[in-house]
């Protein structure tokens, strides 16, 4: 029974009409994209994750900021907090041999330069996001479409004869359901992995928004004092 059900799902797949049949085509890309961006997401918001504890672990350890800053300008690659604390010691070292007596203007520098890496590094994080949340929105209506089809396809072939059995209206609303169910199936993972993966980036956006408060607490406290960052 059970193999027989399978063979009969597959049949009714293949044998649908041509908008049923590009619905389904639709909703199976969307679900294969999505999977893979799921993936993919998965893994880079752990990485960032991973990063972050490990630099904020390191970076109050009471290291010395230009051994750090060295540390990191050394990599090839850096992101994330990493990026954040490189971006915002380099230009106080350049303001700060230029305005030394002007530690709001050197400040503001900073704090600006670290914003613009703040938005930066959000918008990698939030990389696809959008794509999963169309996924998420919209694959129910257009598995919707298909159902509508398919039971329109059935109702019309209903009233083009005279005496109406099951057998003529079934394949019909069968493969307007099966387009349904496709539809469901690309939906739900999708708008789940939205909503876990956009809370794990609003944590991070805030770790990163703390952290370049408390680093522009300590870069004011060396402005002030004349210290100078090198």
């Amino acid at each position: 029974m059970q193999v027989t059900g399978q063979l009969s799902i597959l049949h009714l797949i293949l044998g649908a009409s041509i908008p049923v049949m590009c619905v389904m085509l639709i909703l199976s890309a969307a679900s294969i994209v999505s999977w893979a961006m799921i993936i993919q997401r998965s893994k880079a918001l752990k990485e960032a994750t991973e990063d972050t504890r490990k630099f904020e672990d390191r970076f109050w350890s009471g290291v010395d900021l230009s051994k750090l800053y060295n540390e990191v300008s050394a990599r090839a690659n850096v992101s994330g907090m990493e990026s954040l604390f490189k971006a915002g010691f380099k230009e106080f070292a350049r303001l700060h041999k230029t305005n030394a007596r002007q530690p709001s203007a050197v400040m503001e520098g900073t704090q600006r330069a670290m914003r613009v890496c703040l938005s930066r590094e959000v918008e990698r994080l939030e990389m696809h996001l959008p794509f999963l949340a169309t996924v998420g929105s919209i694959s129910p209506y257009i598995g919707l479409f298909g159902t509508v089809w398919g039971i329109m396809t059935s109702f019309i072939a209903l009233g083009a004869v005279q005496q109406a059995t099951l057998a003529m209206v079934a394949p019909g609303i069968a493969e307007a359901l099966i387009a349904t169910a496709i539809g469901l199936f690309a939906a739900i993972p999708a708008v789940i992995a939205y909503n876990r993966f956009s809370h794990r980036v609003e944590q991070l956006e805030n770790a990163y928004a703390n952290f370049v408060e408390e680093f522009s607490n300590i870069l004011h406290r060396q402005a002030v004092s004349g210290g100078d960052g090198q």
